[in-house]
């Protein structure tokens, strides 16, 4: 059976609660219980699951000096608790190799310290800014880029001097677009995130708003009619969410991708390619695909980051160019992301293509296509003026021998 061909509930499938089962549908569908019942501690892990030596390791070194732990109940549930490189479980849990470190890995990989202009405000591009509202998540991704200053455990606070940035942004009229991060903007109560946008829209020279979350995932109960509302009152609004693997798309989150998508809000997704868990070209296609049913453009495929502790997670970035290669061609355009990298200190993204211009002359390039065949498409030459005199004396002559 083709993937196309599984029926949808299977494809979205909603798992079982588990240990959670007697839990309320009221409850279980609230997002501030969610949050109070997370998971936190190694030993209340190791009652859900059997851990692995290295995931004991991991836990004991990594919640005291890099990154909490985290897990949302209903995120837990997506967790095969047989497989131990079960990809959802291999994201969310730590392992021993979080304490290796190399050389060449960073507290903060994207540079973007040296960029802040403000507590909690970034600005790096010309006519983009970053404000990093809070630095709280649902859970804690073991390959987060800011795990020096979310979680409370990391070596840094992120923290936001919230009129500070504002005044910036309204002294700084270059700046049309801003992106709202964290830490998971959508922790913050409707209250506070109205407010924030509210101001944001006051300044004439922001056009776009942006808010980069991975709630719709981990905490797809938050995403409320209420919620999506108060969004849509703040258009033209963009939301980007991050997915990882085709397992995370589940009945929950889709129903909460389609509140969002019914309140006219765009959305797209950012993955980061992570050896063992999404590295290989079938998990991206079926990806992608549940992703555009979802009516979620697949927009960045990003290299990891040299995150401190994240040398387990990388791959080389020819892997990351042959999936991309892989989909060029063998699926519809809008299924396939920009695969980019973050120029480690602070170059920003950088695109990754496969080579698809094979030679280039002044007078034409030689390009390959998605099956390997090479194709001419030759440069425009400019005309001399006598080339034109001598066109346009043809055509005036033509013209008066057939009035």
């Amino acid at each position: 059976m083709t993937q196309a061909s599984v029926p949808q509930s299977q494809r979205f499938p909603s798992y079982s609660r588990g240990i959670w089962a007697h839990v309320p549908d009221e409850l279980w569908n609230d997002a501030q219980w969610q949050l109070r019942h997370g998971i936190r501690t190694m030993k209340e892990l190791g009652e859900y699951l059997e851990l692995t030596d290295s995931e004991r390791a991991g836990i004991q070194f990594a919640t005291h000096s890099r990154l909490a732990l985290l897990i949302t109940p209903y995120f837990f549930t997506l967790i095969d608790k047989d497989d131990s490189e079960c990809p959802i479980r291999k994201q969310v849990i730590p392992r021993v190799d979080e304490a290796f470190q190399d050389p060449q890995e960073m507290e903060d990989p994207c540079g973007e310290d040296k960029d802040m202009v403000v507590p909690g405000l970034v600005h790096r591009y010309p006519d983009r800014a970053l404000m990093l509202v809070t630095n709280r998540c649902a859970s804690y991704c073991r390959h987060c880029t800011r795990s020096r200053g979310v979680s409370g455990i990391g070596p840094k606070r992120l923290t936001l001097d919230l009129p500070a940035a504002l005044d910036y942004l309204r002294r700084t009229p270059q700046i049309r677009d801003v992106l709202l991060s964290g830490g998971d903007p959508l922790l913050l109560s409707d209250q506070k995130l109205n407010s924030i946008l509210t101001e944001l829209r006051k300044i004439p020279h922001i056009e776009i708003l942006r808010i980069g979350s991975r709630v719709p995932i981990f905490l797809p109960q938050r995403i409320t009619p209420n919620l999506c509302c108060m969004l849509r009152t703040h258009a033209p609004l963009l939301i980007s969410i991050h997915t990882n693997h085709p397992r995370e798309l589940t009945q929950e989150s889709r129903l909460a991708l389609a509140r969002l998508a019914d309140a006219g809000i765009p959305l797209g997704n950012q993955s980061v390619l992570l050896k063992g868990i999404n590295d290989s070209l079938s998990i991206q296609r079926e990806l992608v695909h549940k992703l555009l049913m979802c009516r979620v453009k697949p927009y960045y495929l990003y290299q990891c980051d040299l995150i401190k502790g994240s040398s387990h997670f990388r791959t080389s970035i020819q892997t990351g160019l042959d999936i991309i290669a892989g989909l060029r061609g063998f699926t519809s355009g809008y299924a396939v992301p920009q695969y980019v990298l973050d120029g480690p200190g602070g170059g920003g993204k950088i695109p990754l293509n496969p080579p698809y211009i094979v030679e280039q002359t002044a007078q034409q390039t030689t390009l390959t296509n998605y099956q390997g065949k090479q194709f001419i498409y030759p440069e425009p030459r400019e005309r001399s003026i006598q080339e034109r005199n001598a066109l346009m004396s043809s055509l005036q002559e033509a013209t008066s021998t057939h009035p």
